[in-house]
C-alpha cells in the first residue's frame, strides 16, 4: 500500500519531514527454525519510519471521519482467502466489513477497512473515531490476504488489522484474531517482543519504548485509552511478553 518517497528522518529542503527510503518488502530474510524471519537491525531509515499513504479506497472528500459496518460480502469474502475458512470460530455471518477514516504519516486524511467481529463493530468505530480526532496516524489499514500469509517474511510489514483465523503465535490456541476481537495497530511501530523473537523481524528499534516517535501507543495515551473505554486490554501492560500493536476484547 506504501512507495518509499525520499530521504529517512531528515528535512527537505522546504523544511517539511521526509520519508523512509526502505523498499518495503523487497528484502526477504533467512528463516528461523520457527519459521519466523531472522531478527536484524532497524534500517536507518526506519527508525523514524515514515511513508505516504496510497489510497486503495476513495479518502474522505471533507477530510472528516467517516465509517460504515457492513455484511461480509461473496466480493469480500473473496478478497480474504485463507483468512477465514470453514471451521474458522466465527460464521461469516458473524462478521462485519469495516470502512473507516484514519490520518495517515502524510496527515492526510484516508479511508481503511477492517474485518471485526459483529459484536463489537460499534465500538471499533468508536475507536478509530477517537484516533482520527486525535490525529493518531496509521500507515496502512487493509484486508489481510492468502498473499500476506505466503509471502516471505520481510520484517517491515505496518498494517492494522483484525480478522486472521489463526493461532496465537507461539501457541495451539486461536488467538483473538480468529475471532475477529482482537487488533494489531501500526504493528511495525508497536512491534511483539518474547524472549529473541521480535515481529515484524525490523522493527527493533521501536523496543526502545522511551523514544517516542509518530504511531507508538504509549501507556495512558489516546489508543490505549480510546481501547479502555471500549473495555479491550493492551497487550504492552502484558508481562511475559511484549505485544504493543496488539489490543483485545478477550485478555490475550
Amino acid at each position: 500500500m506504501q512507495r518509499a518517497q525520499a530521504g529517512g528522518s531528515a528535512r527537505t529542503r522546504s523544511g517539511g519531514p521526509a520519508y523512509s527510503t526502505w523498499r518495503l518488502g523487497a528484502h526477504p530474510l533467512p528463516l528461523r527454525p520457527d519459521g519466523y524471519g531472522v531478527v536484524r537491525p532497524t534500517p536507518r531509515s526506519l527508525r523514524v519510519r515514515r511513508y505516504r499513504t496510497a489510497d486503495l479506497l476513495p479518502p474522505p472528500a471533507d477530510g472528516r471521519f467517516h465509517a460504515s459496518i457492513g455484511p461480509i460480502t461473496p466480493a469480500i469474502r473473496r478478497r480474504m482467502g485463507r483468512t477465514w475458512e470453514p471451521g474458522c470460530p466465527v460464521p461469516l455471518s458473524g462478521l462485519r466489513y469495516l470502512r473507516m477514516g484514519f490520518h495517515g504519516f502524510d496527515g492526510l486524511a484516508h479511508t481503511g477497512e477492517m474485518v471485526v467481529n459483529a459484536r463489537v463493530a460499534t465500538a471499533v468505530v468508536s475507536v478509530f473515531r477517537r484516533l482520527f480526532a486525535a490525529r493518531f496516524p496509521i500507515e496502512e489499514m487493509r484486508l489481510p490476504t492468502t498473499a500476506d500469509l505466503d509471502a516471505h517474511p520481510t520484517g517491515d510489514g505496518n498494517d492494522t488489522a483484525s480478522m486472521v483465523c489463526r493461532d496465537a503465535r507461539g501457541s495451539t490456541v486461536l488467538s483473538a484474531h480468529a475471532y475477529g476481537l482482537a487488533i494489531d495497530l501500526d504493528p511495525f511501530d508497536n512491534p511483539y517482543h518474547r524472549g529473541d523473537v521480535v515481529l515484524p523481524e525490523l522493527a527493533s528499534a521501536y523496543l526502545d519504548r522511551s523514544w517516542v516517535r509518530p504511531g507508538m501507543v504509549e501507556p495512558g495515551g489516546v489508543a490505549v485509552r480510546a481501547f479502555a473505554a471500549i473495555g479491550w486490554s493492551w497487550g504492552g501492560d502484558w508481562h511475559s511478553l511484549k505485544d504493543y500493536e496488539h489490543f483485545t476484547a478477550t485478555g490475550r
